[in-house]
């Protein structure tokens, strides 16, 4: 009796090894395939109607991006666009169910700007560093590893490399022509209150600030010693079998020397230009390898520990983790609390669902109707 026991027990932990490690798993080779609503049990008709509305939901930021830029930003002071810039298609987007494509709609093969989505990007290259050992710990301050004077001062020597990912560093300088105090200032008062503004301690205050998330791409360029580009190509986007056409810029002025070698520091979004460039289908792969906890078939590409990390709500603001956003805070009403997204300006969305095995990624939505869209796609699980 006991060896039969023990015989169910060895099967029952071979069953669960066999499951949390991605085997079995669908994965997707140079072609991605196709499943109907009908094989994965989805109600057909509630998803063309989630796909019906994210084609009518376009997002209203004008398809001349440079226009819409200016247009967003142009109240700060002395706003300039110093990376490159391209105009934008038309709404695109995926669903994906057990890493198979469900529904599909628009360009998904053209390379749009993502804007802040780009932030996601750069915290996985955070998490490599982490994983790497080149940053030893998430709470290390980052003026141990930057010495160069982007951490002077008795405030930003304090900031540790969590607050820079959580945006809660209230680091204060200028980068690359940029002062911190100049991105997104308040509603009221000028430039002279802007600029003598109270420091918050830092892990304390959220702030979204994309000099301060500069200075996180800056600070990981200092660690690696080499382009994170080349670093996200060869650690994640060749692995997970992305596209060759996607770009990750910083801005003109943005060239700096690493061990006597000129190389760009690139930006965390498109507030000023540049940023990540990349088409859907290779949005997908990146999101897919969250979906599967970092794991891309047989090769665990980041930890499972990284992926768990930056879904969590921050102590600064509840709704933000690791540069991933959450729902923990029912932003997004009708939702459940246990999603979490990449989000950029214009409407880009990569959302993740563990418990549905299912990922969304979305182009140039309507923010607004991005909760609706996300009901009707549940929804359509229900069959």
């Amino acid at each position: 009796m006991m060896k039969k026991v023990n015989r169910i027990t060895i099967l029952l932990l071979l069953i669960y090894c066999f499951c949390i490690s991605g085997y079995g798993q669908y994965f997707p080779g140079k072609e991605w395939q196709t499943k109907t609503p009908k094989e994965l049990k989805i109600n057909s008709v509630l998803l063309d109607s989630a796909v019906q509305l994210a084609k009518k939901a376009e997002n209203k930021v004008n398809r001349d991006l440079r226009i819409a830029i200016i247009e967003a930003f142009s109240r700060e002071p002395n706003f300039e666009i110093l990376g490159p810039v391209k105009p934008r298609g038309g709404p695109a987007g995926m669903v994906i169910k057990d890493g198979y494509i469900v529904a599909k709609w628009g360009d998904l093969e053209r390379v749009d700007m993502t804007f802040s989505v780009a932030k996601s990007y750069l915290s996985t290259v955070a998490g490599l560093a982490i994983d790497d050992g080149l940053i030893h710990n998430i709470d290390d301050k980052a003026s141990q590893y930057v010495w160069d004077g982007t951490f002077d001062g008795a405030h930003n020597a304090k900031i540790s490399w969590k607050h820079l990912l959580t945006q809660s560093s209230d680091w204060y300088g200028q980068q690359f022509g940029l002062y911190d105090w100049a991105d997104r200032p308040p509603g009221e008062g000028g430039i002279d209150d802007w600029r003598k503004r109270e420091l918050h301690e830092p892990g304390s205050h959220y702030k979204y600030n994309d000099v301060r998330v500069n200075v996180l791409a800056y600070s990981l360029l200092q660690v690696y010693r080499k382009p994170l580009p080349i670093v996200l190509k060869e650690k994640i986007m060749d692995p997970i079998g992305a596209s060759s056409t996607w770009r990750w810029y910083g801005y003109e002025n943005s060239f700096v020397n690493v061990d006597g070698l000129q190389m760009q520091s690139v930006s965390g979004g498109g507030h000023f230009g540049g940023g990540m460039f990349i088409n859907t289908y290779d949005h997908a792969r990146f999101g897919l390898l969250f979906l599967r906890q970092g794991e891309w078939k047989d090769r665990q590409l980041i930890s499972r520990d990284w992926v768990k990390s930056v879904q969590k709500p921050s102590e600064a603001y509840g709704a933000y983790g690791y540069m991933w956003w959450n729902n923990s805070m029912g932003d997004w009403k009708g939702v459940p609390e246990h999603i979490y997204y990449a989000a950029g300006f214009g409407g880009n969305y990569i959302i993740i669902d563990e418990k549905n095995d299912l990922l969304i990624v979305t182009r140039w939505m309507d923010n607004s109707k991005v909760a609706q869209f996300v009901q009707l796609v549940l929804e359509s699980l229900k069959k």
